[in-house]
């Protein structure tokens, strides 16, 4: 220990790390707590809609956008994305170029 430093500030340090230990305790309890519940949560959705004959892809679309994106992330599925027609590339890239060059004009 360099001279001059009380000893004091290392057992403060000790308590802090201690502290910080704690929390990650409790937050990783926490994580684990949050996960079981979506799991039954997950459970309980798949028997309701297997009840009413909706299958989930369908359930997902009538609740909206944000729960399919929800759905993708929990169910780890990736969401298909459209391809653009090399025309439509084209259009957008001419629009943008015009957009721009009418943008630098204006300065």
């Amino acid at each position: 220990m360099p001279p001059g430093r009380p000893r004091e500030n290392q057992d403060v340090l000790m308590k802090s790390a201690e502290l910080i230990g704690w929390a990650i305790g409790g937050l990783e309890r926490e994580i684990s707590h949050t996960k079981e519940r979506l799991a039954a949560l997950t459970a309980q959705a798949a028997k309701l809609r297997k009840r009413a004959g909706i299958k989930a892809s369908a359930a997902a679309t009538a609740a909206g956008a944000g729960a399919s994106a929800a759905a993708d992330i929990v169910s780890g599925r990736k969401k298909k994305r459209r391809k653009m027609s090399p025309e439509a590339r084209k259009r957008i890239s001419e629009m943008m170029k015009k957009r721009w060059a009418e943008r630098r004009r204006g300065k």
